[in-house]
């Protein structure tokens, strides 16, 4: 029974001990979140800046800042989408070399058949000439033949 009151009364301060170590733990994310949302309101009113609004109360080197970041983000917007072209470029050659491989080989195929045609009509011209015969049946000598 002793046994069992001691365990009751250490398992009763590590809860006490847990529930302080909780609240530290809480107070401590509360404050986190207090600062994450200072941060987040520092955020927005330098994105509406950025874009042009609440400026009226600005001051010159406010401005003159905001001018600076508004310069360097376009000439990182401009190094990005010359990268970009410079790819697309690349790309476009790359697919050019390929299609007019491709049509040099195509011309190659068609021309083949042409000659195929050629050779073919010469030797029908050939086998034409010597179909050329009459194969008419006369009889007596050939002179009397009427034509």
């Amino acid at each position: 029974m002793q046994k069992t009151i001691e365990r009751y009364h250490k398992y009763a301060k590590g809860g006490q001990t847990s529930n302080t170590e909780g609240e530290q733990n809480l107070q401590q994310l509360k404050g986190e979140s207090e600062i994450m949302s200072e941060k987040i309101e520092l955020i927005q009113l330098s994105q509406r800046k950025l874009l042009g609004y609440g400026l009226s109360s600005c001051t010159l080197d406010e401005l003159e800042e905001i001018d600076s970041q508004l310069e360097r983000s376009l000439r990182s917007i401009r190094a990005r989408k010359a990268e970009l072209f410079m790819e697309q470029i690349e790309h476009l050659k790359a697919k050019e070399r390929l299609l007019k491989e491709e049509n040099e080989r195509l011309y190659h195929q068609m021309s083949a058949p042409e000659k195929e045609v050629v050779t073919h009509s010469s030797q029908n011209s050939q086998i034409s000439s010597v179909m050329d015969v009459e194969t008419e049946l006369f009889i007596g000598l050939p002179e009397m033949r009427c034509s």
